[in-house]
């Protein structure tokens, strides 16, 4: 092994990799010796990312994927697979805060009672099913890899409660039941499954949240007194994805500046 480097000959699929905590991810992979593919709708800004990891001397390749997609995830396995010759980890990291109305293009309105169905539908389709998506899809190649580490990024809202986003709440909730059930069923074939747990951290999805009032509450409510940093996160997976945690599954790391310790 090479001295420093964590994932050296690791092959790795990042979801979300385009921006924020995937986006750090990715390079914090590829800086430790993984081959990394990073996946996402915003392609402009994913093969940007991918070019920079290449650019300083990493691996990586942009993929675009929906999450939601079961067919799209089926040809993204066998690709990899075919091009690398294995799958070691995957992070499951793509997600969304809120629903957007269809009929007027804007952000739907989040809190109950006036919390519809087809909001409810969309948070549910990429925050919990994507996640049961990535999950099943790469079970096979994982298995003929030898074992690997999935790593489903929840949130805080997957163990406390909020104000103003039940069906967050509720996808987050799921994406933790569901690491845990999935890493007892994984376990034989030695594929760990774990789950983080971000507090409020510096992204382009968490943002709108971080300013005026509703960020001075996230913010005395954090008692390490700053915002996490996607680096954060990042660091945390990459220990999951190492060997370091060779017999750890079903596990939750929380990464938060201390909120859920209130």
């Amino acid at each position: 092994m090479e001295p420093g480097k964590r994932l050296p000959g690791k092959v790795a699929i990042i979801t979300g990799g385009a921006s924020g905590i995937g986006e750090a991810t990715a390079k914090i992979f590829a800086s430790h010796g993984a081959s990394v593919v990073l996946c996402d709708l915003q392609d402009e800004l994913g093969k940007r990312v991918a070019g920079e990891i290449v650019a300083a001397g990493g691996s990586a390749e942009y993929r675009h994927l929906d999450t939601r997609n079961e067919a799209e995830w089926t040809a993204l396995v066998e690709a990899v697979e075919k091009t690398h010759g294995r799958i070691d980890v995957l992070c499951n990291i793509a997600g969304i805060g809120s629903a957007v109305d269809p009929s007027s293009g804007k952000r739907a309105r989040m809190e109950l009672p006036g919390l519809s169905l087809d909001s409810w539908n969309q948070i549910m389709a990429v925050n919990a099913a994507g996640v049961f998506l990535g999950t099943k899809a790469v079970h096979a190649a994982m298995k003929r890899a030898g074992g690997g580490s999935i790593i489903n990024i929840s949130s805080i809202c997957g163990i406390v409660g909020s104000f103003g986003n039940a069906a967050y709440n509720a996808s987050k909730g799921a994406v933790r039941i569901f690491t845990k059930s999935a890493a007892l069923q994984y376990a034989k074939d030695q594929i760990r499954v774990n789950s983080v747990h971000p507090g409020f951290v510096e992204t382009p999805l968490a943002a709108p949240g971080l300013v005026g009032d509703p960020g001075k509450t996230r913010m005395d409510a954090t008692p390490l007194g700053r915002y996490g940093k996607p680096s954060d996160i990042a660091f945390g997976c990459l220990y999951l994805a190492s060997d370091e945690t060779a017999w750890m599954t079903g596990s939750e790391l929380v990464i938060d500046g201390g909120m859920t310790a209130n």
